[in-house]
């Protein structure tokens, strides 16, 4: 929601301190970014500071702050979201982005938030869409671009009965069934302690 301020002189900056203010925008860094608000939103009531928190995390560095609404908000638009990472295939995550793409309240649009970033796409309905709005929309939006790009779903849930984070499925390979290393190992120990005990 907020602009991402570029460095001074942004222009004259060398050619990776460009690429670096550009991609706080990219496809990949918003689908991150919704991966890590949905984590920290479904399963427990956070914060405004913990939600700050991960929003500066992922490159918003504006002025912030969190109403008890906004909070809601955010946390109802995250419930909504984790139903793509859940969706048990393609066609499934494709109807529920359609659907979340249809209560969406603005048109596409390009912005560059009065030149203070690169422009990029929003679907929300003003730079200033209130903190719901802009997360829904702009998660939504990239979500799409990565099942189409990638023709399967953008992500999904750990298969960790102790985590239940969501992830994304960014590159190649075998499908995931974990959000980490770690969980995959945990789990890993469990089946061969059962297996042997």
């Amino acid at each position: 929601m907020q602009p991402t301020t570029p460095p001074a002189g942004h222009r004259d900056e060398t050619p990776a301190a460009r690429r670096e203010w550009t991609t706080r925008h990219a496809v990949q860094a918003t689908a991150r970014r919704t991966a890590a608000l949905v984590n920290a939103l479904v399963d427990k009531a956070p914060s405004a500071d913990t939600v700050t928190e991960v929003l500066r995390e992922h490159g918003e560095d504006g002025p912030i702050e969190l109403s008890a609404d906004d909070l809601a908000e955010l946390r109802s638009a995250a419930l909504r979201l984790r139903e793509v990472f859940a969706a048990d295939d393609t066609d499934r995550a494709a109807e529920t982005l359609n659907r979340l793409l249809r209560s969406t309240a603005g048109t596409l649009r390009l912005t560059s938030h009065d030149g203070a970033s690169p422009w990029h796409p929003h679907l929300d309905s003003a730079d200033d869409a209130p903190w719901g709005e802009w997360f829904l929309a702009s998660s939504s939006l990239s979500l799409l671009v990565l099942l189409w790009n990638h023709q399967r779903p953008p992500g999904g849930v750990c298969a960790s009965p102790a985590c239940r984070n969501v992830y994304l499925t960014l590159g190649s390979g075998p499908p995931r069934r974990y959000c980490s290393r770690r969980c995959a190992t945990r789990e890993r120990v469990a089946a061969y302690r059962r297996a042997r005990g």
